[in-house]
């Protein structure tokens, strides 16, 4: 039988939620790390928002592309199947590589220049589960998080900015000149 190619959203969110959690992330610890960044903004948001929009990113297609492919690569140069020098490049995760924050960029981007705005920010001061993932796969450490570490700082980070939209959609329908528009729009 042939392997399959195409899956629908709440199974890619399946599959990434186990991947996640075979590399020690939960979906709780992404979502901390968004309200962590949010809350900065809004003080009425709720961990349910963030949790929810981190699952709406890990639904995504593209995600699920990205974070499938990254933790490949990762588990790859763990395995020292990678041949040199991208295997030494990738277990010491280098400074200068800059592979692995294009695919956190990809990610952040699909929520615009405030998804990769965000991600800088979680990129430069690695809060909670992101600078475990970072100090984890450094030092001659048997795990290699190249890019887990910034997969997942770019799920937050689109995750805070998917919450602060919806925060914001909110706030305009309370206009009182707000007319409904029926859209095929899905945050």
């Amino acid at each position: 039988m042939k392997a399959r190619a195409l899956f629908s959203r709440s199974e890619m969110l399946t599959m990434n939620i186990n991947t996640l959690k075979e590399r020690g992330v939960t979906v709780e610890d992404i979502a901390n790390v968004a309200y962590q960044q949010q809350l900065k903004w809004n003080d009425q948001i709720s961990m349910k928002e963030c949790t929810d929009s981190v699952e709406k990113i890990l639904s995504l297609r593209d995600t699920f592309h990205i974070l499938q492919l990254g933790v490949e690569i990762d588990r790859l140069a763990e395995e020292n199947i990678i041949r040199e020098p991208i295997r030494e490049i990738l277990q010491s995760d280098l400074g200068m590589f800059g592979v692995d924050e294009l695919f956190g960029l990809e990610i952040a981007g699909l929520f615009g220049t405030i998804g990769k705005t965000n991600f800088g920010d979680i990129d430069v001061n690695k809060p909670g589960i992101v600078k475990q993932l970072n100090a984890d796969g450094k030092d001659g450490a048997v795990k290699c998080h190249t890019f887990l570490d910034d997969i997942v700082g770019a799920i937050a980070a689109a995750a805070s900015t998917r919450v602060a939209q919806i925060s914001n959609e909110t706030e305009a329908r309370k206009d009182p000149n707000y007319k409904e528009i029926q859209l095929d729009f899905d945050l």
